[in-house]
């Protein structure tokens, strides 16, 4: 027994991005029709359709180790097996990071990247690159037994000496719960797995969800990576606490270190599972005292973590899988969970769908309208045309020379616009140029050699603290000083454009270059940069390890960020005058054609006739071609449509029980 309604708003969105993908598709068709095709479009329509194919939604659970993080996934997600896929009984803890989602172009599959890889430089992202680094079980989907037998592998432990255990940089178990150092000699159990991958078919993951699955504290501080790029990539994080033990210190720690993306953006897309209410339902208690006690809860912890209370919500995913998986509605309602899936899907898609529309759909949108504006400008001088051909009929030759004439001053004036817009081209390569240098990844990477070699030969903790402070001060100012000549840039723009369309009679808006979302990006990971800097973890941890970590999940990401502001910079840079230079050879086009028109005229009268016929018929086609893409551009613009949720519990707690 699912939530009808929090499968319906994923169905909706999966059938929404379904219908975008099929209009780019018709646009990539519609521009081959009409000749408007370039290679340059052939490839950003295929770079979009291949985002829009592999796109997901990702849902981080987020929580100390033992808060039925896994039991809450089980329950939301795969109660139809009548049992629990993922392991998450007592004493059956997920020991690594997990991630769930499906691929259509495999099949099933369990991947394990061994504990061992942390020794490497390599992050894990780079780890997916190449599946043979990863242990691969094939998933038997048609069995539930084998299922659960299979994936219980992410539970695995193994047992290490303390020293192999700090050569692999795992903090937390090379120390007991005091702080202090075991012996090298000393055995210590350690994850076996450093990450899993599950590929499987799932009703919700076959629309795009994506799920991120992570243990305690431990983890997530032994992996800088998931919460620099993991955790923030996320669309909504769902944040673990257990109703018994209330908001811990290690649960606080998380919520500082670990979730500051979601605060950070007003804790947009974050909701607390405040877990485990069951543990509250006392027989000897009235059912008022009881939801009393759990309202207390839900305050109590909303002001500890300075949280709106309506973001908390009291659930029990342990009485909630029992209830789907026995079709028990009175259980399925006193757990209070389909509440807090109303809430997520009220949130995350309509995030998730802003994000595409003002991402991809975007610069579709500005494709389909300068098409659009090349076929109304085809259309008005088709008109003009026919106009003239008209008034050419049955007149004498001066007519015809007189149009002849007029047509080969506007000629000239094109000519003085073409050069004036390859003089705009070259001013515009020059500032352009200038951002390309700042932005430099060759650059950056002397930067990045130099701070390494810099840190591994300091000789104190304090020396290599420095060291990356001093990386990210410099990654920092390059990014401001970029920001500072990416305005210069857009000025130039705006005012080439502003002239072209005074002197053309054209209404073609520019597409500016913002470097905002790069430079917010930076801006946050400079601030985890110097918590992972002033760090317990940096401070006990051997002094390799942590350079090796900082180079691999922070200076990594911040090459990332680099890289991606340099491929779309070169992107736009490629484009930002393409509208006008469309409409440049279109104009010149068009005035070819009139005079190759005006001359066949004053040759022959008779042809004046078959070409007004000819000319009207072209008209008409492109009337239809414009009517097409108006259709276009209405589907990639409806937005998404709403999912009505029945509202099935009147608050975020209840008092139900047994």
């Amino acid at each position: 027994m699912i939530n009808e309604s929090f499968f319906d708003s994923i169905h909706s969105y999966g059938k929404w991005k379904s219908n975008l993908v099929k209009a780019i598709d018709d646009f990539q068709d519609w521009l081959d029709t009409t000749e408007l095709e370039d290679s340059e479009q052939s490839l950003k329509i295929y770079e979009t359709l291949q985002i829009l194919k592999h796109d997901r939604i990702t849902l981080a659970f987020v929580g100390e180790f033992s808060r039925g993080k896994t039991e809450l996934i089980n329950a939301i997600f795969f109660s139809q097996f009548k049992r629990r896929l993922l392991p998450s009984e007592a004493g059956r803890t997920t020991m690594c990071p997990t991630e769930l989602f499906y691929n259509t172009d495999e099949k099933p599959y369990l991947r394990l990247l061994p504990i061992e890889s942390r020794s490497e430089d390599t992050s894990i992202t780079e780890q997916k690159q190449n599946s043979i680094n990863w242990t691969h079980v094939q998933l038997d989907v048609s069995s539930p037994d084998n299922m659960v037998s299979s994936l219980a592998q992410i539970t695995k432990t193994k047992k290490v000496k303390a020293s192999e255990a700090k050569r692999l940089g795992l903090y937390d178990a090379i120390t007991d719960h005091n702080g202090t150092e075991f012996e090298d000699n000393e055995i210590v159990e350690i994850p076996m797995w450093r990450h899993a991958l599950i590929n499987f078919p799932h009703p919700f993951l076959e629309q795009g969800l994506a799920i991120l699955d992570t243990p305690g504290l431990n983890s997530l501080g032994n992996e800088p990576e998931l919460t620099i790029n993991m955790l923030p990539n996320a669309q909504a994080a769902i944040f673990v606490l257990a109703a018994d033990t209330g908001v811990t210190r290690s649960d606080m720690d998380i919520w500082r270190r670990h979730l500051k993306s979601f605060r950070h953006n007003h804790n947009s897309g974050l909701v607390i599972a405040l877990n485990k209410i069951d543990t509250l339902w006392d027989d000897l208690k009235t059912g008022s005292e009881i939801k009393s006690s759990i309202q207390r809860q839900c305050t109590e912890t909303a002001q500890t973590l300075n949280i709106d209370s309506k973001r908390v919500f009291a659930v029990s995913a342990q009485k909630a899988l029992i209830g789907r998986v026995k079709n028990n509605a009175r259980l399925i309602k006193a757990s209070n969970l389909i509440a807090m899936e109303n809430v997520l899907s009220n949130e995350i898609l309509p995030q998730k769908e802003q994000l595409v529309r003002n991402t991809i759909i975007a610069d579709m949108n500005d494709m389909m309208q300068e098409s659009k504006s090349i076929l109304l400008r085809r259309f008005k001088s088709m008109k003009k045309s026919i106009e003239d051909f008209s008034g050419v009929s049955g007149k004498n030759e001066n007519i015809i020379q007189v149009l002849l004439e007029k047509t080969r001053k506007e000629q000239v004036s094109y000519q003085h616009n073409a050069e004036s817009l390859q003089s705009s081209r070259q001013m515009l390569s020059g500032q352009y140029n200038r951002l390309k240098n700042i932005i430099d990844l060759d650059q950056l990477d002397k930067q990045v050699n130099e701070a390494r070699q810099l840190m591994q030969g300091s000789w104190t903790t304090n020396g290599m603290k420095n060291g990356m402070k001093s990386l990210f001060d410099n990654i920092s100012n390059t990014m401001n000083e970029a920001a500072k000549q990416t305005e210069l840039t857009n000025r130039l723009v705006k005012s080439i454009y502003n002239r072209f369309k005074n002197e053309n009679e054209i209404d073609v808006q520019p597409k500016l270059f913002s470097i905002s979302s790069y430079k917010q990006e930076i801006d946050t990971l400079y601030l985890d940069a110097d918590e992972y800097r002033t760090s317990v973890y940096s401070t006990m941890t051997e002094q390799s390890f942590v350079i090796k970590k900082f180079f691999i999940s922070l200076v990594s990401r911040a090459r990332n960020i680099y890289y991606q502001l340099n491929k779309d910079a070169d992107d736009w840079g490629k484009r930002a005058l393409t509208p006008l230079v469309r409409h440049a050879k279109e104009h010149k086009k068009e005035l070819q054609q009139r005079l190759a028109q005006l001359k066949k005229a004053g040759q022959s009268r008779d042809s004046i006739g078959e070409r007004i016929t000819k000319t009207k018929i072209e008209a008409k086609k492109l009337q239809q071609h414009i009517f097409d893409v108006n259709i276009m551009l209405t589907t990639i613009n409806t937005p998404m449509p709403a999912i009505a949720h029945e509202k099935e519990i009147p608050d975020n707690v209840t008092a139900i029980h047994g």
